[in-house]
């Protein structure tokens, strides 16, 4: 398939392969910061083949794993209003609360509805003039612009009644604070590149120059991701930390300036909570003073408060690459995708959710 298998070529592996493998002296550990390439990573076998001595760890890039579990417990409270149409992307539905998750509240009897773009939403708004309709808002620059755009239209075309439950964490801040971690073993970041396709690559340089690490921006397919280790192995054998592109077709050193602006004009920085790791400075997005209307925690009166991870769960831990998700001890036997613990068992982009499709399941006592 064009634009598929040119990046899925296994000459053009191997030879990304003997390149690391002929440019490494020592130990490294190389954090990619996105599920998309965790899954690819997983499902490939890419830790499996690289040499022993490079080390990937799986960060925090799991929108639905990072989003707090005040907020998931303030989606479940508001979704079970009778008078609310609550709507949300689909991933979100399983992710579990203190108690349930949207799923269990849609069985109830709650208008809990999957839609394909916050824009369905602003539509199920405009068809439903007495009905109070809430979108989920969460995820990474990736899908905010989005949802920024569903509250510009909906003020645009007058509807009282839709607002977003507002969750939006932005990586740059994350990465810093995996830095700065007294625990951090992190030699060098793969960057998301779908998010500096919207944001550009500006906001990594302070990051690559202040805290000597490289950051490399990199794709999703196999050969991308080879090729984003082989840029960073060579940078820090080199001694060098700077921000490298190695996905220059999806990526501007600008971004994409329409999102930008749209971004700017809705949302304003705030300091966000992310789930299993806590809070973190001017770290999300919330509404901007004159879209405040549009916020569902002032509307039904909720707010993000701070409810205790399950003991169980070390999801908080795997976030910030301090384990593998197959070295929690529930992993595949207390925690499975049936009865997940933790976010990042359920989500299509979680890491504990790729080890267990992708079966990386020795020596663990999988329950039936």
């Amino acid at each position: 398939m064009k634009y598929l298998d040119e990046f899925r070529d296994p000459e053009l592996a191997r030879s990304l392969l003997a390149e690391v493998e002929a440019t490494v002296t020592r130990p490294w550990s190389i954090m990619e910061v996105c599920g998309g390439q965790t899954h690819s990573i997983i499902r490939n076998g890419i830790d499996q083949v690289l040499d022993d001595r490079i080390t990937l760890l799986h960060g925090p890039g799991c929108p639905v794993c990072v989003t707090p579990l005040g907020i998931i417990d303030s989606a479940l409270e508001i979704a079970a209003r009778p008078e609310v149409v609550f709507c949300s992307f689909g991933d979100m539905l399983r992710v579990p609360g203190s108690d349930c998750d949207l799923f269990s509240v849609k069985a109830r009897g709650a208008d809990v509805r999957v839609v394909y773009s916050p824009l369905d939403a602003v539509q199920v708004a405009a068809d439903n003039p007495d009905r109070e309709v809430v979108f989920f808002a969460v995820g990474f620059e990736t899908t905010a612009p989005a949802n920024a755009m569903s509250v510009h239209m909906a003020r645009k075309r007058g509807l009282t009644n839709y607002t977003v439950l507002v969750s939006h964490v932005l990586v740059p801040p994350a990465i810093e604070a995996i830095v700065e971690s007294e625990a951090s073993r992190v030699d060098g970041f793969l960057a998301a590149g779908h998010v500096c396709s919207v944001m550009g690559t500006g906001q990594y340089e302070p990051l690559a120059e202040e805290h000597g690490v490289p950051v490399v921006i990199t794709g999703f397919e196999p050969l991308d991701i080879l090729d984003g280790i082989r840029r960073t192995v060579a940078q820090l054998e080199a001694g060098e930390a700077r921000v490298e592109n190695a996905y220059p077709r999806v990526v501007t050193s600008q971004g994409n300036q329409s999102a930008q602006d749209m971004l700017a004009e809705v949302f304003t920085e705030c300091d966000r909570s992310w789930r299993g790791i806590g809070e973190i400075p001017s770290s999300g997005w919330r509404l901007a003073d004159e879209y405040r209307a549009f916020d569902a925690e002032l509307r039904f009166g909720v707010g993000d408060t701070a409810v205790p991870e399950p003991e169980r769960c070390r999801s908080g831990e795997v976030l910030q690459g301090l384990i593998r998700p197959d070295e929690c001890e529930a992993f595949g036997r207390d925690c499975t995708p049936r009865s997940p613990l933790g976010a990042t068992m359920v989500s299509s982009e979680g890491a504990c959710a790729a080890y267990h499709q992708y079966r990386r399941l020795d020596g663990v006592a999988v329950s039936p």
